[in-house]
């Protein structure tokens, strides 16, 4: 008994030193949670944001207890720790044990809740200091120093000289930091996601999100702002104080918009009271009683400002007034409409689409009314014109093999000449466009391609259309070799076969209401032709035979014919009568060819010591042996040309047809080209080693090529032609050529005879017609310093961010990015670029004048000048120094303002006059703050 009572005893003490346990247990996890920022190195905050979180419910704290109590411990905690353990909640279940075991009067206790400190934060807190650290436990505060001591708390980065910290408020400060020369040392800076705060100083309450900041910096988008001092007041909207805002990125901008209160809503928008504009520091005495600035950051659909213009045709316009509605994630569409105040306008809708890794494109409808004169006058009249424009991609790693493309620019013929002020594209008289699909098969020798191609000449109103035009081309095959070749292949082994077919329709229609009578759908019916061709080329590649590459070869051609072309003289009314026979025709060519080509290399030396130490010359020959035989000349027939029959023309079967006529008659010859590079070896001088040299290209090529024929009567030798192309100095380019014809001409009426000029005199042949062009572009400054080139690829005008294209701003930023030359580069102090173009050629006109010779020779020329560091002069033009007249001279003056642009383009002569003012900021978002003048004078 006495044991027993000992046990028990014992039992009772130990079961009092485990509650004391527990209790102090729980003491101190109650000291760790309301005094956690002393316990770790760490604290919490919670910084002004633009993006604060909800304040979470405070968790409840678990405590997890797996020693085995008794109950009356149990209720000994409950009763002295009821603020700590919340049983309504969650409450404690008792678990008993089974009667007559050792713990009858125990129980087992799976978890006790603990309520949080109510100055606990949500979140961990990382913090650095670059120079010491005090922390004020009685007071709970913590100071930070050093030029880089940085806190972070959820998304919020801060960084600043001195950062303080009152646990008991919650209040977050940090300020700036001078030197003794009172200097700023550094600012406090706050970053949060991607906007970014500068002040002088910030305090916030890391609960509520609240703060205020002195003299801070922020950015929206392309907006700067600053404010004296700016309230938070939630998530999402702050106000500034004696604020400005700006697109300048200065710290003293060269223009800003000023006013007393403003509130921002997180990249959506400004509002202000009363604001004004200044520049550089001084007030413009034009105030707004209010402001509103969109900051929305990606595509929103919105109204598209106008602006005024004046036209010497139509009077006043209100320009580019228009919507821009953003249909979904793949779609947009933009609308513009201009008003003219003589009763004419203009129309655009241009929708754009684009599929990640898929296609992209956009579409652009034009639509013009324009009213000549006034109503009453004799010459009154109005003209409706119209343009589409379609350009469309497609991503080859959607579909393998595959792809398809379009370009389509077509209208009226009238349309470009209409479009005020665009002298570029009043002059531009001819559309074209183009759709093409493509597919190779993966492991097969063949492709397929099918186009659609439209021509427009704007100026005779004729339209060509080719729909559809298809190609099928088959890779040379090798039917004689071997699946699995060992060893070298026989030479029969190198016998190839290839085949390439096409075959298309084409028609031509006028869109000239006042010529044809006939409606459009009866033009394309009537003029209507297709036709097909194929090709067969076998060819057979034999090994080099020292210097000499020898290559055979055998080609095969069929054309395929809708119609046969018959004309006769009609002697009665002195014309040429022609009949139309439809039907399926054909007609077949063969030649048989053997080439020989190599290449043969000179040098001329001058010594090590000389200045010029070696030239360099390589000629490339390569002659042809050809035979054809005359498959077609009986498609060939004589027709008289006048009525006296003096001349007569071979005329074939098949002359106006897709594809053309095979060439009557055998051919039997030797065609032959020669081509020359010239190289010079020189010292030097840039370079000090010993023996230093450099190349320099005299000639960069220079060739001739013609032919002979054994198998004609007369005229065996064809004409030659000569071409030259050198680059001089690396700054000239100089490109010539001639066509130079062996045989003599009758003066009577200027044939060719069968009489060779150099029977007569020592000469190569006559000149008939030749052309040389000269090109060269000097600019002042340093050539070393080159511009960075903009990387990726200009064509591809995509947004990386969003995927989808740019929009018209973005474009142009994007183009002038990859454009430079074309744009004003205020680093040359001068620049010039000059070309100058002639182009000979020598015409019969009568037995007694003979042949007469014809030039036409023009220049252009584009310079710039730097005036100042600030202005730049420029001029281009184009002169035709045969007719003596001045086609076009435009001169621009241009103004670097940093973050704002000025032009002036005048253009004082010509068809096409017109000058234009424009000054406006360089940012997109105040693309609508601008001063334009356009004035256009259209002579007729």
């Amino acid at each position: 008994m006495l044991t027993t009572a000992m046990n028990n005893n014992n039992k009772g003490k130990a079961k009092n030193i485990l509650a004391s346990l527990v209790t102090a247990l729980l003491c101190i996890v109650t000291v760790i949670q309301g005094n956690t920022l002393f316990a770790k190195q760490d604290f919490y905050k919670n910084l002004t944001s633009d993006t604060v979180p909800k304040p979470p419910a405070k968790p409840q704290r678990l405590l997890k207890i797996k020693l085995p109590i008794t109950k009356d411990t149990l209720q000994k905690l409950r009763d002295e720790n009821s603020s700590l353990v919340d049983t309504s909640a969650h409450p404690l279940k008792d678990t008993l044990p089974k009667p007559g075991s050792d713990t009858a009067n125990q129980v087992q206790v799976d978890t006790i809740y603990a309520k949080t400190s109510k100055d606990s934060l949500s979140a961990p807190v990382n913090y650095h200091a670059d120079d010491s650290m005090v922390m004020n436990v009685p007071g709970k505060k913590i100071t930070l120093y050093g030029k880089k001591s940085t806190v972070k708390y959820i998304d919020n980065d801060l960084e600043a000289p001195v950062i303080i910290f009152d646990q008991q408020t919650s209040l977050v400060t940090a300020s700036l930091k001078k030197d003794s020369a009172g200097k700023v040392i550094s600012f406090p800076t706050l970053k949060q996601g991607e906007s970014k705060m500068v002040s002088d100083t910030i305090g916030f309450n890391m609960k509520n999100g609240k703060g205020i900041t002195k003299g801070t910096y922020t950015q929206q988008g392309e907006m700067y702002i600053y404010g004296e001092r700016m309230k938070k007041i939630n998530a999402t909207d702050f106000y500034a104080y004696r604020a400005r805002f700006t697109t300048c990125n200065l710290d003293t901008p060269h223009f800003a918009f000023v006013s007393k209160k403003i509130k921002f809503r997180n990249k959506k928008f400004a509002i202000t009271g009363p604001v004004h504009p200044e520049f550089e520091g001084v007030p413009v005495p034009i105030i707004l009683p209010f402001g509103f600035f969109p900051l929305t950051q990606g595509r929103h659909s919105g109204i598209l400002a106008p602006t005024f213009t004046a036209n010497d045709q139509f009077g006043l316009a209100l320009e580019g007034l228009g919507y821009y509605k953003v249909v979904n994630d793949n779609w947009d569409v933009t609308t513009r409409a201009t008003l003219y105040s003589y009763g004419g306008f203009t129309f655009n809708v241009s929708p754009r689409y684009y599929k990640r890794y898929h296609y992209s494109g956009n579409f652009s409808l034009d639509y013009n009314r324009f009213k000549y004169n006034f109503k009453g006058d004799p010459d009154y009249s109005t003209n409706n014109a119209f343009n589409i424009r379609w350009t469309h991609s497609s991503d080859t790693k959607a579909r393998p093999g595959v792809t398809f493309s379009g370009n389509v620019n077509a209208g009226s013929s009238k349309f470009n000449s209409q479009v005020p002020n665009s002298p570029a594209r009043n002059f531009q008289n001819q559309l074209s466009s183009s759709i093409a699909y493509a597919k190779v098969w993966k492991d097969k020798p063949f492709n397929i391609s099918i186009n659609a191609n439209h021509f427009q000449n704007t100026n005779t109103k004729i339209i060509n259309v080719t729909l559809p035009d298809l190609t099928f081309n088959l890779n040379t095959l090798y039917p004689f070799r071997r699946k699995e070749p060992v060893g070298t292949l026989k030479w029969y082994e190198n016998i190839g076969v290839a085949l390439n077919s096409n075959a298309k329709s084409q028609t031509f229609f006028s869109d000239d209401t006042t010529v044809s009578r006939i409606n459009i759908g009866k033009q394309i019916f009537n003029n209507l032709q297709w036709g097909a061709t194929h090709n067969v080329p076998i060819s057979l590649s034999l090994p080099q035979i020292g210097p000499v590459q020898i290559s055979p070869g055998i080609s095969y051609a069929e054309k395929w014919y809708q119609q046969q072309l018959f004309q006769t003289l009609n002697t009665s009314k002195n014309r040429i009568d022609t009949t139309i026979k439809k039907g399926f025709y054909s007609a077949r060519d063969m030649a048989f060819s053997l080439s020989l080509s190599t290449r043969i290399f000179g040098a001329f030396t001058f010594g090590k010591n000389a200045a010029i130490q070696a030239i360099r010359h390589e000629i490339r020959p390569s002659v042809s042996i050809s035979y054809k035989p005359d498959f077609n000349g009986k498609s060939f027939y004589n027709i008289k040309s006048d009525t006296a029959h003096t001349y007569s023309n071979r005329v074939s079967l098949y002359s106006n047809s897709l594809y053309g006529a095979f060439g009557e008659g055998k051919f039997g010859g030797l065609s032959f080209n020669v081509d020359n590079n010239l190289q010079m070896k020189v010292r030097n001088k840039a370079d000090t080693a010993a023996g230093a040299t450099k190349k320099i290209t005299l000639v960069d090529g220079f060739s001739i090529n013609g032919s002979y024929n054994f198998l004609k009567d007369t005229l065996k030798f064809s004409t030659f032609s000569l071409s030259a192309r050198t680059n001089l100095f690396n700054k000239i380019n100089i490109t010539t050529s001639a066509t130079i014809d062996p045989y003599d001409v009758d003066p009577a009426n200027g044939r060719t005879i069968n009489k060779l000029i150099w029977n007569r005199k020592a000469a190569l042949g006559r000149l008939v017609s030749g052309s040389i062009s000269v090109s060269t572009q000097f600019q002042g400054g340093d050539q070393s310093k080159k511009k960075a080139v903009v990387p990726g690829n200009p064509n591809q005008l995509i947004n990386q961010n969003t995927g989808m294209p740019l929009d018209e701003y973005q474009t142009e930023a994007a183009y002038i990015a990859n454009n430079p030359a074309e744009f004003t580069d205020f680093s040359l102090p001068w620049s010039v670029s000059f070309s100058y173009s002639l182009q000979f050629s020598k015409v019969f006109q009568s037995p007694k004048i003979g042949f007469k010779n014809n030039l036409d020779q023009n220049v252009n020329w584009n310079s710039t000048l730097k005036l100042t560091e600030k202005w730049q002069l420029g001029i281009n033009g184009y002169y035709n120094i045969t007719q003596k007249t001045l086609g076009t001279l435009s001169m621009s003056i241009a103004r670097e303002m940093h973050c704002w642009q000025m032009s002036i383009n005048i253009s004082p002569v010509g068809r096409y006059r017109f000058f234009n003012i424009s000054i406006s900021p360089k940012s997109a978002i105040l693309r609508d703050v601008k001063i334009n003048r356009t004035r256009n004078f259209y002579q007729l």
